[in-house]
């Protein structure tokens, strides 16, 4: 059976873990080399992209990570996760204490580009394969200033790429884990 790890180092691990659990998906918390190692696809949660990138080097799986997805490891992630996703961060904070790209997809990411957290809304979107908006939640959220050749924009938002997907790696700047709407987990897990 496919199994799906969320990485579990900070941010909204629970809400993906329960998106895909209704799914019918076989999931696991990842915060070590062991269980990184032993799951088909990653989901990367929203949460604040600094932090996540510190833990990921306590933790001792930043290169890890970057193997599994250079190795063609399905991931997806939301928010923080489309940060760390990008081959390029915009605007990744205080050196020594930035964002760092794990490389997962050919863009290039602008961190809070929406605003500040009082600027954080939510609206409705046109997704690409999708029959039926889907009601988005940005919170602190980036979008994607560049996308490479092979990248496929799914949604926009203020004219900006807000999902996109490359190969078998899907990102998203908004969070869907938090409406109930499991249409973009289950994009996700048929890829797997």
């Amino acid at each position: 059976m496919t199994r799906v790890g969320v990485l579990a180092l900070q941010g909204d691990v629970r809400e993906h873990l329960a998106a895909l659990t209704a799914l019918g998906v076989d999931t696991v918390a990842v915060r070590r080399r062991a269980e990184l190692d032993a799951v088909d696809g990653l989901v990367i949660p929203g949460g604040e992209s600094t932090a996540m990138t510190h833990l990921l080097r306590v933790f001792e799986l930043l290169e890890p990570l970057r193997a599994r997805l250079a190795d063609g490891m399905p991931a997806y992630g939301s928010c923080a996760g489309m940060i760390l996703l990008a081959t390029e961060i915009a605007d990744a904070g205080v050196p020594g204490r930035e964002a760092l790209p794990l490389g997962g997809i050919d863009m290039t990411v602008r961190r809070n580009a929406f605003g500040r957290q009082v600027d954080s809304f939510e609206g409705d979107l046109d997704f690409t394969g999708l029959d039926e908006p889907v009601h988005a939640v940005f919170i602190r959220a980036p979008w994607v200033e560049r996308v490479g050749d092979d990248v496929e924009v799914l949604a926009r938002a203020a004219g900006h790429p807000v999902a996109v997907r490359q190969g078998r790696v899907l990102a998203t700047a908004f969070h869907p884990e938090m409406t109930g709407d499991r249409r973009i987990h289950k994009l996700f897990v048929e890829s797997l």
